[in-house]
Order: structure tokens, then C-alpha cells, then sequence
């Protein structure tokens, strides 16, 4: 491997684990909440949209991860650059998408499970519709937060001259 792609390689590693493994997380929460949705629409459809909304919610991990990704991509220049980072450039891109796609991964996971609870709670009284999402968004909070950190971290590192 040419030494000079080394830091390339470890950036664009960051940008795909984040992408892949929020993405992966958001995949499999709003497939489980998809099947609570479903339940809940074929005992009363009149209940569709409300479903549907705290179906999506586990799907905002994924596009944290592929917003980190682009970020990532800018920033090491590959959308208009030369893409010619240091190695220890690299790493730190590496490192600054980790908090996403990890975090991002197992917060999408357990949204779902707390989604699901929430689409129970709307089945049996609907008048809950409001309180039922803040059980999800809960979840999000710490998705969002390694949303910043990640962000934080990607556009920190120009500014150490490395």
C-alpha cells in the first residue's frame, strides 16, 4: 500500500463505519417498530400516522451516520480536494466517526424497543400519542450527542496543524 493513502484509507474507514453502522441500527429499529406499526394499523387503521411517526424515529440514526460520512468526506477533501491527509490525520477521522456509528447503532436498537412500547401505548389509548414519543426521543438524545461530538471532532481537526 502506497504510504501516502494510508491516512486516506483510515478517514474513509471513519466516514463507512459511521454510515454502516448507524445505518445498520436504523435498518433493523425501524423494522421492528415497522412490525408493532403494522399490528397497531390492522387493529385500527385511523391509527396510521401516529404509528408511523415513532416508526421513523429510530431511521434519524442513519442519516446522523451518512451527514457525519459527508462531513467527513468535505473535510478531507475528496469532494473537490486532493484527499492527501497524514496519517495521523487519518486516525483522528477515524476516531471522530466512531461516536456516531457506534452510539448511533445501539441508540437506533433500543429506540426501536422504546418506539415499539410507544406504539402499544397509542393502541390501546390514542390520546397518549404525545406523551408516548418522549419514552423514543429520550433514546435520541444520545444519538444527537455523538451527532456533536462527531461533528465537533471532524471539523476540530484542520485547526491542530497536524
Amino acid at each position: 500500500m502506497d504510504t501516502n493513502n494510508i491516512g486516506l484509507f483510515f478517514a474513509l474507514a471513519g466516514a463507512a463505519i459511521a454510515a454502516f453502522m448507524a445505518g445498520a441500527g436504523s435498518a433493523i429499529g425501524v423494522g421492528r417498530a415497522g412490525q408493532a406499526a403494522a399490528g397497531a394499523v390492522s387493529e385500527d387503521p385511523s391509527l396510521f400516522v401516529r404509528v408511523l411517526i415513532l416508526q421513523l424515529l429510530p431511521g434519524t440514526q442513519g442519516i446522523y451516520g451518512l451527514l457525519i460520512a459527508f462531513l467527513t468526506l468535505m473535510n478531507i477533501g475528496i469532494m473537490g480536494g486532493s484527499g492527501d491527509i497524514s496519517l495521523t490525520e487519518g486516525l483522528l477521522y477515524l476516531a471522530a466517526c466512531l461516536p456516531m456509528g457506534i452510539v448511533g447503532f445501539f441508540s437506533a436498537i433500543g429506540q426501536s424497543g422504546a418506539s415499539v412500547a410507544a406504539i402499544q401505548l397509542v393502541t390501546k389509548d390514542p390520546s397518549q400519542f404525545g406523551r408516548s414519543m418522549i419514552f423514543p426521543v429520550m433514546v435520541e438524545t444520545y444519538a444527537i450527542l455523538a451527532l456533536l461530538i462527531s461533528i465537533l471532532s471532524i471539523f476540530g481537526i484542520p485547526g491542530l496543524g497536524l
